[in-house]
């Protein structure tokens, strides 16, 4: 999931992507703000939420992405937002404004 915090940055809005599942996993959260690359922004485990997290600063506009969970690209079951991709499956999305 994601969450639009009230804290506005430099660039623009802080938003906070968390994914719910077990310690020992690698996890990252890849899209259009990081070119897709699955190692740009790597996700920390916190025990009391039992959920992985990053916080990324992002301007404002639409933005597509996907969770990636020991190299499995996932989208983000608590997002309703979804579009289709050219692999022929779905990206979440979300918009900064």
């Amino acid at each position: 999931m994601f969450e639009l915090l009230s804290e506005k940055c430099a660039r623009g809005r802080k938003v906070l992507f968390s994914l719910e599942a077990a310690p020992g996993h690698v996890a990252a959260v890849a899209g259009s703000f990081n070119d897709w690359d699955p190692t740009a922004t790597p996700m920390k485990y916190d025990p009391v939420s039992q959920s992985y997290s990053a916080v990324i600063e992002l301007i404002p506009g639409d933005y597509e992405y996907k969770f990636v969970l020991d190299g499995e690209w996932l989208l983000d079951e608590a997002n309703p937002g979804f579009f289709p991709n050219d692999f022929g499956t779905l990206n979440s999305v979300l918009k900064v404004d």
